[in-house]
Parts: structure tokens; sequence; C-alpha cells
């Protein structure tokens, strides 16, 4: 079932100067961008959106070099991209790279908030995903999430299908209205719903907190889509306020288990369709910039963003924005 979508990131990440665009070794085939293809696949998403829904929110997850033109922290912004996003999800950034209560290294952790600084002080919000349940890593964590100016999170699991048990009492909570992102101090990643036998399940356990936000998938375990009357449930936090809830979505990878999926593409799969991800399985690399995916996301009544969209979501949590990495390392 869902788990985080990314895959394991190398401790030590090159810094390249100018990103490759991989050339193909057929000359009738055009070179790919695939950074910039990325951007514009976002940047899509939140023309869309906002045709429909004028303050809708789109984050992306990991993938932070896109702020920039030429890949370094400090090169020239993309201005384009950081007008089509509000915030900017990052998993790992302090724990969870080598696995649940690994400390990420330092390396790694100094090249990321380069990045993501750069972001903050354009105006977005930093919403950081630690994976520890260790009572000591977890105050490590989101103390040095605040020390930034981020909101941190601390996962208990990969999974992401746990409320965290500690700590008892959410840092920041508070019992107003939650109605955009500044007025965000805490969240809650919670997109597996496994370990609950129900919606309603769910959705009581996630009522019975306070967090300001939460980023959960648009479907439950069994397939179906949450409902307007079931959002209208989860936004109201324990204390009265209320609070956002942003929707899952891959668009670097189709899952198997996703209403989209034709049971034929097992054996005759689409063009777009590529190799599945050995960390996830059920989880298949798209080319991201073909039309025929991007179709699954943004056209028509059925599309993935227009149901997420009509059951009222305030927006999505866009994850696979690294997948340039993948095609990149071809």
């Amino acid at each position: 079932m869902i788990g985080c979508g990314s895959d394991e990131i190398p401790m030590d990440e090159p810094l390249i100067e100018n990103p490759p665009i991989v050339e193909s070794p057929n000359p009738e085939t055009p070179t790919v961008d695939y950074r910039q293809e990325m951007r514009d696949f976002v940047i899509a998403i939140k023309d869309e959106a906002v045709g429909v829904k004028s303050n809708f929110l789109v984050i992306p997850q990991n993938g932070i070099e896109l702020i920039s033109e030429n890949g370094m922290a400090n090169g020239v912004l993309n201005t384009p991209y950081l007008d089509a996003i509000d915030a900017h999800g990052q998993e790992d950034l302090f724990y969870g790279q080598g696995g649940v209560n690994q400390m990420t290294a330092n390396q790694r952790v100094n090249y990321l908030k380069a990045f993501l600084d750069r972001s903050k002080n354009e105006g977005k919000q930093i919403l950081g995903t630690d994976y520890c349940n260790e009572t000591g890593l977890v105050d490590d964590a989101i103390n040095r999430h605040s020390e930034t100016g981020y909101i941190g999170f601390a996962a208990p699991n990969k999974a992401l299908s746990q409320i965290p048990i500690y700590p008892g009492t959410l840092v920041n909570e508070n019992d107003g209205d939650v109605t955009s992102l500044n007025d965000v101090k805490n969240f809650l990643y919670l997109i597996n719903g496994q370990e609950f036998s129900s919606k309603s399940e769910f959705i009581n356990a996630v009522v019975s907190t306070n967090y300001d936000l939460l980023i959960m998938d648009a479907f439950f375990n069994d397939g179906s889509l949450f409902t307007a009357t079931e959002l209208d449930a989860l936004k109201e936090k324990s204390n009265g306020g209320s609070r956002i809830i942003i929707a899952y979505m891959s668009i670097g990878e189709a899952e198997n288990y996703r209403f989209y999926w034709k049971n034929e593409w097992d054996d005759n799969p689409p063009d777009w369709l590529a190799e599945e991800n050995q960390n996830w399985p059920g989880n298949f690399k798209v080319k991201y910039w073909e039309n025929s995916w991007q179709d699954v996301i943004l056209d028509g009544n059925e599309a993935y963003l227009s149901k997420i969209l009509n059951a009222g979501f305030d927006g999505v949590y866009l994850d696979l924005i690294d997948a340039f990495d993948y095609f990149e390392s071809l």
C-alpha cells in the first residue's frame, strides 16, 4: 500500500553546475530537459487548479533543486516555478535518509538547507518530514526544524501510517482557525490508512488531534474517494479550530492500486510507463513529460486533480518531483 514515494537518496549529493539535457542516441528523438519538464508539469497543475479554486495550494515534495536554473543553491532562481508553488515539502532533512532513527549526514543537511533557505526567503513555508520515533530524536528533529524557521514533523515509520504518540502536546498548538499556510505551526503526514479499519476510524483519529495541517491520501485503502462531507469533518480540530487538508498525489510514478490503472498495463504497458520502483512494489516510473501521463493527472472530470478538487481539498502535495534524478542517471 501507500508509503513514502521517494527512493533512497545518496548520502553525498553531487553538486551539478549545469544539469544535463540528455540526448537520445536516435537523432530523430528530441533532447529532454528533465528538470524543466517537471517544472512545466507542476506549473500546469497549478494553472489548472486555480482555474477552479483560486486559493488552491500546490506543494512539491523533494526535488528542491528545481528552484534554481542551474541546479546550484546559489544559481539564478526559476521564477515561474517558484510562483507556481506555495511551500516545499522535504523528507529526511535531519533523520531518516538511511532508515528510521538514522541521522542524515551533515553534508546532505547543509546541501538541502542551502536550497530550502532560499525558498524560505522567497516566502515559501518549509514542511520537513523526518523519520524517527525515539523520544530524544523526535525532540531534536522538531527543535532543529524550529531553529531554522521550518515546520517539522517526526513520522514514526516510512509508511506514514501512524499518528505519533509522542510528543503528547504539539509544538505551537493553538485553537485558532487555520485558513492559510501562514497560520500553520505544525502538521500531520498520514497517507496510509492500513492501520484503520474504516474511514470513520481514520476520521475520528484525526479529529481527536489538533494539527493545523493534514497531508492525507485522497482515497482510503478500499479505493473510495473521501467525500466533501468527510473532509468537512476532518477539517475540525479537537480544540474547536479548523485545519487545512492537503491531498497527496504522486506525479513522478504511476501506482497500480490507483483508480486510473488499467489491467492491460500489467502485460502491455503504455510507452510512457517505465520500470517498477524496487523500493516500492506497485509503483512505476513514468515519463512524466508525456501528454498521455499528464492527461491522467489533468485532463477532464475523471482526472486525478479533478477528483481532488471536486472533493474539496485545499491543495495537493506532489510526490516524486525528484523523478528527474532517475532519468538523468539512465
